[in-house]
């Protein structure tokens, strides 16, 4: 038997050889003799097979094409290699093993000629061919033959010698074109062949071998194979039997193991089920492999199995074999490009009727908007089928809104199921789901229906509610927020622009939420105007203040109309605002006002009213014989700053000693407090007039202090301004060519350099001829600037005079 990468080659005890592909089809039939096949072999192309037989006849021959090879031999002959590219017409050559190993070149005339490339150690039972190089095993140990050079370069010794070679035979195969793999009885030796270097030849072939790794198994070897950087390994197994105690024939095993140096690491283990295993020997299994597809073929006397590396199809097998489903899910998404046999969607519904069989329902409908995802038809067939089981409550949160939209009776079915048993949850899919998902008359009607129940149920209402407003019935919508006293009152309003269907019922938003209800009606002055506001609220006062007041606080102009009802509206329900009131508004009628806080009695707005008018005098005499407070009394005294009013305080309170204290204690800085030391009266008994006066003192030391310190720092001043101005004045003036005359306006400096000439500059910056400056007189011998004692600005003292 041989492995291509295209098929594999299987003979037979008839002498018939069977080409099956890698599925066990057989897709080529040829009677080669009628006796045992010992060995099949194929080229790399997989073009060209060589066949020998029990009876010595060898054939090597093409598959689809006449050319062939035929020879026999008096003896055996065990094993049969094809040069790996035979195809070619440089390397038709192949060896043969019997009792000596046999090289097989075609010559230039297309004759075969034979050659020996070893003999002597007993029948040859296993040549593997990569390459350049032969490798073959006989009774006394393994060789390798370099083809090019035609020198072998080396022998591995058997090591158990006491092993039958044709009872346990030795399994070879080449990892790669340099690495070749023996397996022997319970040894195995991977062995490198290498160049040897110049300097160490000699005699030697240029080649030679390095064993890498050795270690023993746990079992006989009836076929080796690479596997990446591991080894598939065919084990013989015997077991002890306890009750007979006697060895008998296990099932084969078929383990994947890591090699190290000296030893080896197991990664995996698998018992094979073939017929007859029982009478089997070491002999009678076989492991072939196939590079290209990773295809591992165990034969067996009645059986051929194919192992292969394990795919993400057969793990998803496994796990859903075990229920996995969760785990299956998800390795078939990480790995969807690879998986063949399996789909997610299939995986994904598996898992759902997994879920539901178990009575997970919220799970499963969960998982449902990951698996389904946008197949409308699977999302439909899911709900119906949880209403079935009475579950449409479970898979309601989880159905599409946007992509996919299902038909509108999914989602009134799920909303009646709701209705009928959970006014909560129905109120909140209305609200999540988008009006436009279902048949809004219908739900509207039914919540009608169960409203003739229960009419109060805030709960109905407000959904009502939320439905008209789906429908773009506002007004009815409104009319059921404005009776529940609904916080989204005012958002209905402004976000559908409803004001011209609140123009009558702005009292009842107001007794709703004031503040809110304020905020939006002055937000929205241009639509809902203050006249037709003041209107609605005629009959509610004290709604009409607060709406009045929040329009004052933003405009103190805007509600000049209605000012003078104001001040009722303050004095009635906002006394505290009041006074501010009267302060900031400029169209308040003063008399107006002033009438009602006399009515009143309120000394304060009457105070600043009676002050605002001009009346300083009434109202200083009201502050001190109302509410005797001389506190206050001197306050308004100094916001007022009038001589007349000082002296109207202190001949109110020349007789109340408390009111002298209080002077005492505050006039210093306004008023002479001689003045009203003086008119004290002989014997008065004054509380804490000892402090005042030390008070006044203080205060009169103060000032002196002030004056003192204002006065150095303006005679500190003055000196650093004129030390500035002197510096100034002392500094030098550039004359040049540019500068004019102001008088004659011809430059100053003549044009003949050596000519004598006399300048005169002021310490303004002008100049003049000495000639063009009128002649100083007796009375007035200084001489000024022309230009700037015409200006006022003071004649220049100081004249510099440049002569030469």
């Amino acid at each position: 038997m041989t492995v291509h990468d295209k098929f594999l080659a299987l003979g037979t005890h008839y002498g018939k050889v069977y080409l099956l592909d890698v599925q066990g089809n057989i897709t080529q039939k040829f009677d080669i003799s009628p006796v045992k096949i010992n060995q099949i072999s194929l080229d790399e192309s997989g073009e060209h097979m060589g066949v020998c037989s029990e009876d010595g006849k060898v054939q090597v021959f093409g598959l689809y094409f006449g050319e062939e090879f035929h020879e026999t031999f008096d003896c055996p002959i065990k094993i049969v290699a094809v040069h790996p590219h035979f195809v070619r017409s440089s390397c038709k050559q192949f060896v043969t093993g019997g009792k000596k190993l046999l090289l097989f070149e075609r010559s230039w005339m297309s004759r075969w000629k034979s050659s020996v490339l070893h003999e002597g150690e007993g029948n040859i039972r296993s040549v593997k061919w990569r390459g350049h190089l032969i490798a073959w095993a006989n009774n006394m140990g393994v060789k390798i033959f370099d083809i090019t050079t035609k020198q072998r370069i080396t022998n591995v010794p058997r090591d158990d010698i006491s092993l039958r070679p044709d009872m346990y035979p030795c399994s070879l195969c080449w990892k790669d074109s340099v690495t070749l793999i023996i397996g022997w009885g319970t040894s195995v030796k991977i062995c490198s062949v290498k160049e040897r270097h110049a300097s160490e030849m000699r005699d030697l072939p240029s080649r030679y071998v390095e064993i890498v790794s050795q270690f023993e198994a746990e079992f006989y070897i009836s076929g080796i194979a690479p596997l990446c950087d591991q080894l598939v390994v065919l084990s013989y197994v015997k077991e002890v039997s306890e009750k007979m105690e006697r060895e008998y024939c296990a099932r084969p095993r078929l383990d994947i193991i890591q090699p190290l140096s000296e030893t080896c690491e197991e990664i995996s283990s698998d018992a094979l089920t073939v017929r007859s295993f029982q009478e089997n020997e070491c002999r009678d299994y076989h492991l072939e492999y196939s590079e290209g597809e990773s295809l591992f073929y165990i034969v067996s006397p009645r059986d051929v199995v194919v192992a292969k590396e394990r795919d993400q199809d057969d793990h998803i097998d496994w796990l859903l074999e075990k229920k996995k489903y969760e785990e299956a899910l998800m390795a078939a998404e990480i790995s969807q490009k690879n998986i063949k046999r399996h789909k997610i969607l299939d995986i994904g519904l598996a898992y759902i009727n997994h879920l539901v069989e178990k009575g997970e329902y919220d799970i499963a409908a969960r998982k449902c908007q990951k698996i389904l995802g946008k197949n409308a038809a699977l999302w439909e067939y899911e709900v119906y089928r949880f209403k079935e089981i009475g579950q449409l409550k479970a898979i309601s949160p989880y159905l599409p809104r946007g992509d996919p939209v299902l038909k509108p009776l999914i989602y009134e079915m799920i909303l009646h199921e709701f209705l009928e048993s959970d006014y909560e949850g129905f109120a909140t899919l209305v609200r999540e789901w988008p009006g436009d998902l279902y048949n809004n008359s219908v739900i509207v009607q039914a919540v009608r229906d169960h409203l003739k129940k229960d009419s109060q149920n805030r709960t109905l209402l407000q959904t009502l509610a939320e439905l008209y407003t789906y429908d773009k019935n506002y007004g009815n919508a409104l009319e059921i927020y404005l009776t529940l006293r609904h916080k989204d009152v005012f958002q209905l309003i402004h976000k559908h622009n409803l004001f011209s269907s609140i123009k009558d019922k702005i009292v009842l938003l107001m007794d709703f939420d004031s503040e809110k209800a304020v905020d939006m009606l002055l937000d929205n002055e241009d639509k809902i105007a203050i006249k037709k506001v003041m209107e609605e609220l005629e009959d509610r006062p004290e709604l009409q203040h607060v709406y009045l007041h929040k329009l004052f606080k933003r405009d103190h102009h805007k509600g000049q109309p209605y000012h003078e009802k104001q001040i009722n509206l303050y004095a009635e329900y906002d006394r505290p605002n009041l006074l501010p009131f009267l302060r900031d508004s400029t169209h308040c009628p003063l008399e107006k006002a002033l009438e009602i806080c006399h009515q009143r009695n309120f000394v304060e707005e009457t105070v600043y009213l009676l002050s605002r008018m001009g009346n300083s005098r009434s109202a200083l005499k009201m502050i001190m014989e109302e509410l005797h407070d001389v506190d206050k009394a001197i306050e308004f005294a100094k916001e007022q700053d009038d001589g007349e009013l000082w002296e109207d305080l202190i001949l109110y309170s020349i007789d109340k000693p408390p009111f002298i204290t209080g002077l005492l204690n505050n006039i210093g800085t306004h008023v002479d407090p001689i003045l009203l030391i003086h008119r004290i009266k002989e014997g008065m008994e004054i509380p804490n007039l000892r402090d005042s006066l030390v008070k006044i003192l203080q205060d009169y030391n103060l000032q002196i202090l002030l004056r003192e310190g204002c006065k150095k720092i303006l005679v500190a001043d003055s000196l650093s301004l004129l030390k500035k101005m002197h510096r100034t004045q002392m500094k030098g003036i550039l004359v040049d060519e540019e500068n004019i005359c102001e008088s004659c306006l011809s430059p100053v400096l003549p044009s003949d350099a050596a000519k004598p000439f006399s300048v005169v500059v002021f310490h303004c910056r002008h100049m003049f001829h000495k000639e063009c400056l009128p002649v100083p007189s007796l009375t007035s011998p200084t001489q000024f600037c022309n230009i700037c004692s015409a200006k006022h600005r003071g004649p220049g003292s100081a004249i510099l005079e440049m002569k030469k």
